[in-house]
């Protein structure tokens, strides 16, 4: 499992309707990476047939750029982008 998400996020809660975006930092914390170093590391994970949580508009977006997610694959909590699954 994978878990990605934008810094400013870390640690925030959304819920709309019946979904919850909850970016708690024990599942989310980790290194944090410029954008050039998140593409590459997701790229590398994807060819692992690894499990993806990305969240942020930043983040997401990265993973637009590596490949590894399309625009339709993303949904949107309280506006936050959010992509999830094997991809």
């Amino acid at each position: 499992m994978v878990a990605v998400c934008d810094a400013e996020l870390l640690g925030k809660k959304f819920t709309e309707g019946k979904m919850q975006l909850d970016l708690n930092p024990e599942f989310y914390g980790g290194k944090k990476m410029s954008e050039a170093e998140l593409i590459k590391t997701l790229q590398e994970l994807n060819e692992e047939d690894s499990v993806f949580n990305i969240a942020g508009k930043k983040s997401v977006n990265a993973a637009i750029k590596a490949g590894i997610i399309s625009k339709e694959g993303v949904i949107k909590v309280k506006n936050i982008p959010l992509a999830l699954g094997l991809l």
